[in-house]
């Protein structure tokens, strides 16, 4: 069975097609600068060199069809026909309360997407594109619509509900939701699988940190709480984004900078974070480069981000009532050694130890836990593309 993965942002399209007999991706590939000036795709066929091609594609539309185009190109292709790609699956922001599991699309589950637009009016508009895009180009091939949102749905109501009025949770579905579910769902099964198999009994904390970054606790496989909240901007520090912080905040500013509301948004979730404290860059390598040159600044931005995801961490350890297992994933989750050595530090509290030379490994499964650690700490590199691959088939095989 053939799966294409796609991944509609506002202006760009990410892409992978796999082979679920092997779990290979055959090809995958990134279309940049949709609508806009210098429009191209960047294909990559497996085990072979990248290929760009540079054309105007004025939407969506024009896009996928590309996509589609040089999938069964005799050159740089990897199928001889469309009709050998059994299903589509997209990955879509934001499912509200309607989507607690991915769902194939139809026109009742696509006219309820609609109704999540509001919640995230700069993601969801583009996901439905890439959906009835897909619907025009290869009819009758199931597509299949992944949420950001799903697997934070089993919380429970004292998790995801805010001390606001009630009647803003009725009329506009005001609560907790969470996102980058489709990562902390994979790495959630790879860590039951490397504790013993059985969801029934673990308690886990899954770390996604990336330049967006977010934290679930997973209790017998299921979420019983998340850092972000009605939109990605909750939590704690990120690379542009301040994550929690005193809501009497935002009309102050906006009081003394006389800031419209879209000024204050764009300011927390664009000009915040890792980028606000330091002034320098949202690049969590620069930064790093800076704290090793002496630069303040740079240094307080780390210690707050690691400093806030340990005081997250040990929140969950109440909520589940103890921990298996810290998991650690996504771009520097998976890749930087010193910021997982210097949150797990802050950890040794509740008996987790590392191994220095383990932990110095990057981009790979293992535990770098001690031996004699009364929890376990997991690197489990994510796949949010094969997740969505392997939701896909299930639904349509």
């Amino acid at each position: 069975m053939k799966i294409l993965v796609i991944n509609c942002g506002s202006s760009s399209l990410k892409y992978q097609l796999f082979d679920m007999d092997t779990n290979e991706v055959m090809a995958k590939g990134l279309v940049e600068r949709i609508g806009i000036e210098g429009s191209n795709l960047q294909h990559s066929p497996a085990g072979r060199d990248k290929i760009v091609f540079e054309q105007p594609l004025a939407n969506h539309d024009e896009a996928i069809k590309l996509v589609m185009d040089k999938l069964v190109d005799p050159e740089a292709g990897v199928i001889s026909d469309l009709s050998e790609i059994n299903g589509v699956g997209h990955r879509v922001l934001h499912g509200s309360k309607y989507f607690s599991n991915s769902v194939v699309v139809d026109a009742d589950a696509l006219e309820t997407m609609k109704k999540c637009i509001p919640l995230g009016p700069l993601h969801m508009p583009p996901n439905i594109m890439g959906i009835e895009a897909c619907e025009k180009l290869m009819p009758g091939v199931p597509n299949v619509a992944v949420f950001d949102t799903a697997f934070h749905q089993t919380m429970p109501p004292k998790a995801y509900m805010y001390a606001l009025p009630y009647e803003y949770y009725e009329k506009y579905d005001v609560r907790r939701y969470g996102f980058h579910g489709t990562s902390h769902k994979f790495v959630t099964q790879r860590a039951i699988a490397m504790l013993g198999g059985k969801a029934e009994g673990t308690k886990i904390i899954t770390c996604h940190l990336g330049n967006g970054s977010s934290i679930a606790a997973v209790k017998d496989g299921k979420v019983v709480d998340t850092t972000m909240g009605l939109t990605p901007l909750a939590g704690f520090e990120m690379g542009t984004r301040c994550g929690d912080i005193d809501p009497a905040i935002v009309p102050f500013l906006m009081k003394n900078e006389n800031l419209t509301p879209d000024e204050i948004d764009n300011i927390m979730n664009k000009k915040s974070g890792i980028l606000g404290v330091t002034g320098r860059s949202s690049d969590f390598r620069d930064v790093e480069e800076g704290m090793n040159e002496g630069d303040e600044r740079c240094k307080l931005a780390l210690d707050m981000f690691r400093y806030q995801i340990a005081k997250f961490i040990g929140s969950y350890y109440v909520a589940l009532g103890g921990c298996d297992a810290v998991v650690f994933t996504a771009g520097i989750g998976e890749n930087n050694s010193g910021h997982r050595a210097a949150i797990c530090e802050y950890l040794k509290c509740f008996g987790l130890e590392i191994d220095p030379e383990l932990n110095s490994q990057r981009g790979k499964e293992l535990d770098f836990a001690a031996p004699d650690s009364k929890i376990r700490a997991l690197l489990i590199p994510t796949n949010e593309e094969l997740m969505i691959a392997q939701d896909t088939m299930e639904l349509i095989g």
